[in-house]
């Protein structure tokens, strides 16, 4: 694919944009604001100058990350609105109101896998950029930060031994009658019954005969491994086809429940982990861990989020500071000065372990550091709104890199989101500033 450009011109027959939209909107505003061209060259590096038809423009590709995730929406939901509002249009660089969709949906897709973690951060760099160009966040707020970690869950459904083997079974069945190796017998009216009946003897507190059922799952999972085993022995394109799977498949047969090391808890997304982070209400969390840094002051326009990375192998926090502030720095521009973190940071790496505050931390501690402490808390409620309302609640992108980019595109929504809010309250204070300037009229 060859450089993406922008050629959009406007249509004569059409009234522009900037004419039937208000240009006070904290939409227009924040366009406007955004360094479009920054944002043209990170995500231009990622294709190469030569034949083939132009890519997207970037500033349509970048807008549309940031409302999808500002606003929460898939990518149909997204499309569908994007039809409609003529802000959204005008902020992904539209010149006319248009009435069908100038890309296709897939199109978010391919882009999200050609920029990757390393060149989308460049929105949470032009976020940051932009809230310190309108006095949302100040220099002095980059310096003085909180680190925390949480769990970003994966969109698959809980893990049960029952319900992973006869997913297992069944997927293996299809794959061998897409691909026309006959088997000796599939199992699965069998396997259905028998995966109900796990449940509803669980349920009873029947378990000797919920561990019969699931004997009778594992058994017949083991006999269909074996069986397409021996009927694609020799071929290399079938087993080349079926290698992942039957890998897969044996390593949920083979797993017990006190097994220690990694284990499989979703077929269509082995990556996913068990992370327990001592709550009541969930003790265990199935996805990746994520690190978020915010300030520990109180900037004028919210709790920004600095940082953010998706965290694989569910490494222990005290060995992730280093590598994240380290990152922080990089994209922020400014010298951590005061970092603070909870109690699961005790024993980090980071090398100046003089700039690390530990919750509870007596030694040391000044009354300014002491208030800074006690705000620690205040990254709790931004890991809230970023999980619940920015799409790290559930994420529903493949693989690994689908996790990096998810948490990434979230932390980037909840920023734009906070600017949003922010010039919209400029907006109304200059209204309310130039009501009170001019004189009210006298009553005839």
């Amino acid at each position: 694919m060859s450089k993406p450009r922008d050629d959009r011109q406007k249509d004569l027959l059409l009234p522009a944009l900037d004419q039937i939209i208000d240009m006070g909107h904290p939409l227009v505003r924040l366009a406007a604001l955004i360094d479009w061209k920054f944002l043209d060259d990170r995500f231009g590096s990622v294709c190469q100058t030569g034949p083939g038809q132009p890519g997207l423009p970037t500033r349509l590709v970048a807008g549309l990350f940031i409302l999808k995730h500002m606003h929460n929406l898939s990518d149909e939901v997204l499309c569908a609105r994007w039809i409609e509002n003529p802000y959204y249009q005008y902020f992904c660089g539209e010149l006319s109101f248009c009435h069908r969709l100038p890309f296709d949906r897939s199109s978010m897709t391919r882009w999200r896998q050609r920029l990757g973690e390393e060149q989308l951060v460049a929105l949470i760099q032009e976020s940051l950029s932009v809230a310190h160009k309108t006095g949302a966040i100040g220099p002095k707020d980059l310096e003085r930060v909180v680190v925390d970690t949480t769990v970003q869950p994966k969109a698959v459904a809980h893990p049960t031994d029952a319900r992973l083997m006869h997913r297992a079974i069944t997927k293996l069945v299809g794959l061998a009658k897409r691909n026309r190796v006959p088997l000796r017998q599939s199992y699965l009216r069998l396997a259905k019954r028998a995966a109900i009946m796990v449940g509803r003897y669980t349920h009873a507190h029947q378990f000797k005969r919920a561990r019969r059922q699931l004997k009778f799952l594992r058994t017949r999972l083991g006999r269909i491994i074996r069986d397409i085993r021996r009927k694609i022995d020799g071929d290399a394109a079938l087993e080349a086809r079926f290698g992942p799977l039957l890998d897969l498949a044996q390593r949920v047969r083979s797993q017990d429940q006190h097994q220690r090391g990694p284990k499989v808890y979703a077929l269509h997304a082995p990556e996913v982990e068990c992370i327990g982070k001592g709550k009541a209400r969930a003790p265990y969390e199935f996805g990746c861990k994520v690190s978020i840094a915010t300030p520990v002051t109180s900037p004028k326009g919210g709790q920004f989020v600095l940082h953010t990375k998706a965290l694989h192998g569910n490494p222990f926090d005290g060995h992730t500071l280093g590598p994240v502030v380290a990152d922080m720095e990089k994209l922020t521009g400014v010298e951590a000065r005061r970092i603070h973190v909870d109690k699961g940071y005790r024993g980090h790496n980071y090398p100046h372990r003089f700039r690390v505050w530990i919750s509870g931390q007596v030694r040391r501690v000044t009354a300014s550091i002491r208030s800074e402490i006690k705000r620690r808390a205040a990254v709790e409620p931004v890991i809230g709104h970023v999980k619940a309302e920015h799409r790290m609640d559930r994420n529903y992108l493949k693989g690994s890199v689908g996790d990096r980019i998810n948490a990434v595109l979230a932390a980037a929504g909840y920023n734009f989101g906070l600017l949003l809010r922010w010039l919209a309250e400029l907006l109304r204070a200059i209204i309310r500033a130039f009501a009170e300037t001019v004189p009210a009229q006298k009553i005839a």
